[in-house]
């Protein structure tokens, strides 16, 4: 199994990490998940290298990732938290309105969330940030703590891979029965 030095572990690591795990998942053909990448509109191209040297965002990116597993319609965005306590900041309203609508059509909509002080992932399902979020909404805390979070989404490694989500999805699907 890869090992990798938490402390270095930042956004597009995590990303690296959560490609290379929906690879493996591909090849056996356990899910078809693909990244979403967010359209740019490039300013300026260095003309010898054909680099775009400076861009801007053209609209709001809904989530990270979007695919099937296994029959199901699955999306989730993956975020990165180096204390205890995750800021609902993080999240926009734009995806928890895509999210919504995503469920809304039968799909499966979640969070990855990368604790990296203690080097832990956990899956998030959208009915529980909805919880936090509307607690926010109604004046409460504009955050949540990981002890706040039920033990049973936490993703232990195992399989040989990196992010192993599908143990979450698995967890959630039976919870809503």
């Amino acid at each position: 199994m890869a090992t990798w030095n938490s402390r270095g572990l930042r956004g597009s690591t995590l990303e690296d990490l959560i490609n290379r795990t929906n690879e493996q998942y591909r090849e056996k053909g356990l899910a078809l998940i693909q990244k979403i990448p967010t359209p740019i509109t490039p300013v300026k191209m260095d003309k010898e290298s054909r680099h775009i040297t400076l861009a801007y965002f053209e609209q709001r990116s809904t989530v990270d990732y979007i695919g099937a597993v296994q029959g199901y319609p699955v999306c989730f965005d993956a975020k990165e938290c180096s204390v205890d306590t995750f800021p609902l900041a993080n999240i926009h309203q734009h995806q928890v309105n895509f999210m919504r609508d995503f469920e809304k059509q039968g799909g499966l909509a979640f969070f990855l969330i990368f604790f990296s002080s203690d080097d832990i992932f956990y899956y998030l399902p959208f009915r529980d940030l909805m919880v936090f979020w509307d607690r926010m909404q109604e004046g409460g805390r504009k955050s949540f703590r990981r002890e706040e979070l039920k033990e049973e989404y936490y993703l232990p490694r195992k399989g040989g891979f990196l992010v192993p989500y599908l143990e979450g999805i698995s967890v959630d699907l039976k919870n809503r029965g």
